[in-house]
């Protein structure tokens, strides 16, 4: 039970009481903190109009995640469905293929209705989404959007504000070399820390991929951090621990996933090239406050929730 008293302190604190008496769902290892990206629960159904949080929230449940980086698509009204694209082939690379007339304009439609929705949503909708993940103990810690050319000044500006409103620490973003330049200045604006998603593309000078390619975006502003996906690090030859060590004060988080070499083959933890235990083992024995989140993004023979499960009970065995 929790008197007067308690809630006055709670008050005092400034803390939300949803947040404050949730029964939170502590997902940490031996001082390292565990979590997942929304985006590997991706495969879930959406209702053009609607978010999935609810859908979300019962699977982080259901895994025992108490911290999280948000996809944004997992909170934004979903599109049109557009025509089935016939799957690529277990372990083979995506081949060019003519898209339909269909397909371009429920695209463009798509894209409009979406950037009017990130335009025109109230603060209150984001604070509505915040308040469903601390009842349910979950924190939000970053928040994700991928940004590309097609953004205009204005909405990448809203979606800072956004990210400020759910109140996460950083935003995070797959996107190249050329467009960190135009958000850095956002950055600036907000004071709110971006961090860059790399990919193993090494042949591409405008993707993240090195650690020379991740200090060019640190050099953009003091508010720039590294998203390190240690898979994709892994599959463009380089060393996770090496440069973890190295740079982990400009580290915001890890994204987890298991890769072969050479742009090798994603897999299930533990049988790719990845260290993951060596880079857990790292954060434990360094007590670098840096999070480790699971990316589910290799071709799985259960649902989505259960494989983060697998890997997140793989995780927590590398920790114990």
């Amino acid at each position: 039970m929790h008197s007067r008293r308690d809630f006055v302190k709670l008050a005092m604190a400034g803390l939300p009481l949803s947040a404050a008496l949730a029964a939170k769902i502590d997902s940490s290892v031996n001082g390292v903190r565990l979590g997942t990206i929304t985006y590997s629960f991706r495969d879930f159904p959406r209702t053009p109009g609607k978010d999935n949080v609810d859908a979300i929230i019962k699977a982080l449940q259901y895994c025992q995640i108490g911290e999280i980086e948000l996809f944004s698509p997992n909170i934004e009204p979903a599109g049109q469905p557009l025509p089935p694209v016939p799957p690529t082939p277990y372990g083979m690379p995506r081949q060019p293929r003519t898209r339909s007339e269909e397909e371009i304009k429920l695209t463009k439609a798509n894209r409009e209705a979406l950037l009017k929705w990130r335009l025109e949503t109230p603060a209150s909708y984001y604070h509505d989404v915040r308040k469903k993940f601390d009842d349910a103990g979950i924190r939000l810690y970053s928040y994700t959007i991928n940004y590309n050319d097609q953004f205009s000044d204005e909405e990448i500006d809203a979606t800072f504000k956004q990210a400020k409103e759910l109140g996460v620490e950083s935003l995070a973003s797959s996107c190249t070399l050329k467009m960190a330049q135009r958000l850095a200045p956002f950055a600036d604006k907000h004071k709110m820390k971006l961090a860059v998603h790399g990919h193993s593309q090494v042949k591409d000078p405008n993707q993240f991929s090195t650690p020379e390619t991740f200090m060019k975006a640190m050099a953009m502003s003091p508010y720039m951090r590294i998203n390190l996906d240690i898979g994709h690090f892994t599959a463009a030859n380089c060393d996770a621990v090496a440069f973890i060590q190295e740079q982990h004060d400009k580290i915001s988080h890890l994204h987890v996933k298991d890769r072969k070499k050479n742009d090798g083959t994603n897999e299930a933890f533990g049988e790719g090239d990845t260290p993951i235990k060596a880079v857990l083992q790292l954060l434990k024995e360094k007590r670098y406050p840096i999070p480790a989140f699971i990316e589910y993004e290799y071709t799985g023979l259960r649902s989505s929730q259960d494989e983060v499960k697998r890997s997140m009970d793989y995780m927590k065995a590398a920790l114990a």
